[in-house]
């Protein structure tokens, strides 16, 4: 019944969201972008935050496992929820999804739940618009397979159909090489205040035919630029296919996971922590699957010579994805300055793995301590089923930490009130 409303109502939103009155989609950014209306319908299409689905939600919450002092609660029913970023004006958090839609989530009681969730922008189709991030003065940025649209404004323009817009660019990867595999990217604005954006490749390993096309596009790997799209340069390479990433506030260097080779075992190769020092750098892939696992397809070819291994390897096919360095408050003094990230959990291991949210601390000379769970209990040991499968992690205003899910469905929030 859960999955039946779901889509019925993610069917409705598809439905409202191409009832445009221009015949093309450039004509409908052309109005957009000269400030023009398209004549979409002003009554947006909202998700029904329907108390049924919550209650079960919060049942299957109650095998999830936290630190003392700690609680877990929905946030908010959203159908494929995936990245998120959290509004620097009036909290509203954007979420993206692999599918055709953003949505704006708003907390207008400040309750520390969801009252409202609505299409964003309905008025433009998106393809795989998984990346959101903000800039420190309020310019979303969205990030699809293949392009990258910049909202200015998007807290205040969120409650209109019609949203300013700039096409940042429209070639992120060239078309010939559109692929279904690893198609979501990633967004941060960096403290130099460019826009970085991660590119997987869509290979398990990639022939070596590819190499040279991908170098050139910062295919399997990060590339950045100008937040206007201008001075692109590919920022690291060497990563398979990276769906988190945060600069560290203490000294701007940029941390991210990558997801590593299928097919190897249960155990091999490990997923990947890794961090940036500077521009340039080579993370070893694909003559290394993860870690310091040499692939099948490259074991005879001779790796880069300065090949820069992670700060974490973590357990093999967790699929470690979105992070976020903890900046607030709320919790305990250990968790400040820590690493947030989610494990979206295995799906070829025969033993099932990862449908966590994991905590990375590191020593008083900035390097790793150790990573550890913080949040588990979405994966059943028993049956191996997934109650949920965790995404990303965002942090509110008052210092809580957001968990979105994309297959329930749902963003939780988790709180701190003391032992």
């Amino acid at each position: 019944m859960r999955r039946f409303l779901l889509v019925t109502a993610a069917c409705t939103l598809a439905a409202a969201a191409h009832a445009q009155t221009p015949s093309t989609d450039q004509q409908v950014l052309n109005r957009l972008e000269d400030m023009h209306s398209t004549g979409a319908p002003l009554d947006i299409a909202t998700v029904p935050q329907d108390a049924k689905i919550i209650e079960q939600l919060r049942t299957n919450l109650k095998s999830v496992h936290l630190p003392p002092g700690f609680k877990i609660d929905v946030y908010a029913i959203v159908p494929d929820a995936r990245a998120m970023a959290v509004g620097t004006n009036v909290g509203v958090v954007f979420v993206g999804t692999r599918k055709t839609h953003v949505y704006a989530v708003s907390d207008r009681t400040r309750a520390r739940v969801a009252d409202e969730v609505k299409l964003f922008a309905p008025s433009i189709r998106m393809r795989v618009p998984n990346g959101v991030c903000f800039s420190k003065d309020g310019f979303l940025y969205v990030i699809e397979q293949a392009r990258v649209l910049e909202f200015a404004a998007a807290e205040f323009f969120y409650e209109s159909p019609d949203t300013a817009v700039n096409v940042v660019t429209d070639q992120l990867i060239p078309k010939e090489e559109e692929s279904y595999n690893h198609t979501a990217r990633i967004c941060r604005i960096g403290p130099d205040n460019k826009l970085y954006v991660d590119i997987g490749q869509p290979y398990n390993v990639p022939p070596p035919a590819k190499l040279d096309t991908y170098a050139k596009w910062g295919m399997g790997g990060i590339v950045r630029m100008d937040r206007d799209g201008k001075n692109r340069e590919v920022f690291a390479s060497g990563i398979r296919n990276s769906v988190g990433m945060d600069f560290n506030p203490k000294n701007g260097e940029l941390w991210f996971t990558d997801n590593q080779v299928d097919g190897m075992g249960d155990d091999v190769p490990p997923g990947e922590l890794d961090h940036a020092t500077k521009a340039g750098e080579n993370f070893g892939f694909p003559w290394y699957g993860g870690g310091h696992t040499r692939t099948v397809d490259y074991k005879d070819q001779t790796p880069p010579a300065d090949v820069v291994f992670p700060d974490v390897e973590t357990v093999a096919h967790a699929a470690d994805l979105g992070m976020t360095f903890y900046r607030g408050s709320m919790f305990p003094e250990k968790y400040r300055g820590a690493i947030f990230s989610a494990q979206h959990g295995s799906w070829n291991r025969t033993v099932p793995v990862g449908a966590r949210v994991m905590v990375t601390f590191f020593k008083q000379d900035g390097s790793v301590d150790h990573m550890e769970p913080f949040a588990e209990g979405w994966l059943n040991d028993k049956t191996g089923e997934y109650s949920g499968r965790p995404v990303d992690v965002a942090e509110l205003a008052d210092g809580s930490l957001l968990v979105s899910d994309d297959f329930a469905g749902a963003i939780y929030r988790i709180s701190y009130s003391g032992p």
